[in-house]
Parts: structure tokens; sequence; C-alpha cells
């Protein structure tokens, strides 16, 4: 019985490092998620149009489309699009102040569950 006990709380701590890997993948999916609609969000107060951002979505799939070994699809999607609007020239047309401006509390792109 003490031999069993000890196999679960073996299996009990693979089961949370388990668990607490998927948090940190998730977290981080979360961080870039919320860049790339940061990016977005500036893009969009510079009136930039559907078409052009229709453009830069489609490039970015296009290059995710053989996704790479060793790498989360999802990740390296938003990741690939994170940076292709941090490529647009759109964005480094803008004055630096507001390129640069910390991230605030007030976020409008928080989605509060």
């Amino acid at each position: 019985e003490l031999q069993q006990k000890v196999e679960e709380m073996e299996l009990l701590k693979m089961e949370l490092q388990m668990l607490e890997t998927e948090r940190v993948r998730l977290s981080l999916v979360e961080e870039k998620l919320m860049d790339v609609l940061q990016l977005l969000q500036q893009l969009r107060d510079l009136n930039v149009s559907k078409r052009a951002l229709g453009k830069i979505l489609l490039s970015t799939l296009e290059s995710c489309r053989d996704p790479q070994p060793g790498k989360a699809q999802l990740f390296e999607v938003l990741d690939t699009l994170q940076q292709e609007l941090t490529a647009c020239e759109l964005l480094h047309r803008q004055p630096m102040e507001q390129a640069q401006s910390p991230r605030s509390l007030s976020n409008p792109l928080v989605i509060s569950c």
C-alpha cells in the first residue's frame, strides 16, 4: 500500500510539472497575442486600410504554411504576424513618443472575464 501511494505521488508530481509547463506556454502565447493586438490597434489608429492589413495577414499565413519542427504553430503564426506588423512602414512614420509609450493599465484590448 505504501508503494502504491509513492507511485501515485510520482504521477501527481509529473502531472503538476506538465500543468506548469502548459501554464508557462499559455502565458507566452498570451503575451505575444497582446503585442500583436496592440500593433493592430496602432495601425487602426493610423487609419491603415483593410486591404493593407489583409496583405500583412495573408503574408503571415503564407510564410507559416509549413510549420517549423519543434515550434508550436500557433506561437509561430503570432510571432511572424508580430514581426510583419512591426516591420510595417506606417508604424515607423508616427512620432517616436507614441511608438514608445508604455503599456497602460487601462488597455482597451484587455478582455475581462
